[in-house]
């Protein structure tokens, strides 16, 4: 049996693992897929402190090394349930089975909602980004593409549009559907172009990404829009429907407090997976290290 279960292998669930390891806690790191996290798609990270510039599977990897150093146990496996005991213990079943722990960290992360159209993976940290913050800088003086209409894709835009040659925002809808402060701002923009009524049929280019393909909705039309990169701005979607019974979920995020505890005793979370405002790398390790010590003092008390 371990003290503590992280669910996630992101920079939340990396960093709440070294934390609880330094406070000599047992600990299993369950991730199902990559250890990383949706970084690992950033090919440069320059807003991440202690770095100038790093890419997200570096960073990545030493998060990965530093945490394995410290003795932490891991397994690559799904989560697909955490059922609270009657004597205070948690068990984690997964796809391979099931595993018992003290406190549980849930730092499942949260993947950028793709368009499900042709290339679209193939170009994804090559091309396609979702976070103008993170890899504007790669784009400056150049044509680029959002593609979304509310909030976060006009606040994408609006950043772009300060540093890259051209913006052309593409909306499946034949009005933006965020604020209107944020609409009058980004029309007030010379290099700014809005294509509404427009789907993406898909990704085009040979080594490198050259563009999309759009499909009028109303007549059918297809055309293609040349451009450097794309930014896809159409939401985030938590990965948290296995924990519906055990946490408040809200908009599917989970519901934390300030010290990161759920509804659940004992049940922790951090990182981009639980409701907040900001999703950034620096505020997943924020999280990480204050559910592990929060988790820590849970498992001290008991």
């Amino acid at each position: 049996m371990h003290d503590m279960i992280i669910v996630g292998g992101g920079p939340a669930g990396l960093t709440a693992a070294l934390y609880a390891l330094r406070a000599g806690k047992r600990v299993l790191v369950i991730e199902k897929s990559g250890f990383g996290g949706q970084m690992t798609y950033s090919p440069k990270i320059e807003n991440y402190p202690g770095f100038s510039s790093i890419s997200g599977s570096e960073l990545a990897d030493k998060m990965v090394d530093q945490v394995l150093s410290q003795g932490a146990d891991v397994a690559v496996e799904t989560v697909s349930a955490v059922v609270p005991n009657a004597d205070g213990t948690k068990t984690v079943t997964t796809d391979a089975g099931s595993y018992t722990a003290g406190a549980v960290i849930l730092a499942t992360g949260a993947k950028h909602r793709l368009l499900g159209v042709p290339n679209e993976t193939r170009f994804v940290g090559d091309g396609i980004s979702f976070c103008a913050v993170c890899d504007g800088a790669f784009y400056e003086g150049k044509d680029v593409i959002v593609v979304g209409g509310g909030n976060s894709a006009l606040q994408e835009a609006l950043l772009l549009a300060e540093t890259s040659k051209s913006v052309t925002v593409v909306q499946n809808l034949d009005n933006f559907t965020g604020e209107q402060k944020l609409i009058d701002l980004l029309l007030a923009k010379t290099n700014v172009t809005v294509r509404f009524g427009c789907t993406v049929k898909e990704f085009v280019g040979d080594d490198t990404l050259q563009g999309i393909v759009v499909t009028d909705t109303h007549t059918n039309d297809e055309k293609t829009l040349f451009a450097d990169g794309v930014f896809i701005a159409i939401g985030l979607a938590p990965e948290n429907e296995a924990f519906a019974d055990v946490v408040l979920l809200e908009d599917g995020y989970i519901v934390g407090a300030d010290d990161c505890g759920t509804t659940a005793e004992g049940i922790f979370t951090a990182g981009d997976c639980r409701l907040k405002a900001v999703r950034q790398v620096a505020t997943a390790v924020s999280d990480g290290a204050i559910a592990a010590l929060s988790a820590c003092a849970y498992l001290d008390r008991k």
